[in-house]
């Protein structure tokens, strides 16, 4: 039997009906859309499906959609700003830290997540922050140098592009 939850999205309010086994990762995608959500392993060893929820990022697909009513959730389609890419997705293409893009999504709200908690971190922090994320195409390095060059984005911006 379906349930009714609601949800905020990227700052939209989403009323939805959903079963009760449905993932987080399956509502974003089929229901509402958002693709940039990848589906991976499906049991939250790749970090492919990680959103921000709550401020925290999670496994989408490891959280069930009636675990989400009243949450609110960022997902990649939320990063870009009205003046364009937001600053760690604008370094992640400045860097070439993108090969095949599956990982991307994931390692940005990742890497965004540990940018709002510490604006200066080193590379052992930033290797942490993305532990949960698995890249088979760049080996990392690509894309820790693109996360230590968007440190301090907020600072340099005057806004939070959020």
């Amino acid at each position: 039997m379906k349930r009714l939850i609601t949800l905020t999205v990227n700052d939209k309010k989403y009323e939805v009906a959903v079963e009760p086994n449905m993932t987080l990762v399956d509502l974003l995608r089929y229901e509402l859309g958002l693709t940039g959500t990848k589906k991976g392993c499906e049991v939250g060893d790749c970090g492919s499906c990680t959103v921000i929820m709550d401020g925290n990022p999670v496994n989408s697909c490891l959280v069930l959609a009636v675990q989400a009513n009243g949450r609110d959730i960022l997902t990649i389609e939320g990063l870009e700003t009205d003046e364009g890419l937001h600053p760690v997705q604008q370094a992640f293409v400045d860097k070439g830290a993108i090969q095949c893009g599956f990982c991307t999504s994931g390692m940005i709200l990742s890497a965004k997540n540990l940018l709002d908690r510490n604006a200066k971190p080193d590379e052992a922090e930033v290797r942490m922050a993305i532990s949960g994320n698995l890249c088979r195409c760049t080996g990392y390095q690509k894309i820790v140098e693109a996360i230590k060059s968007a440190s301090g984005w907020r600072e340099g911006s005057g806004k939070s592009h959020e």
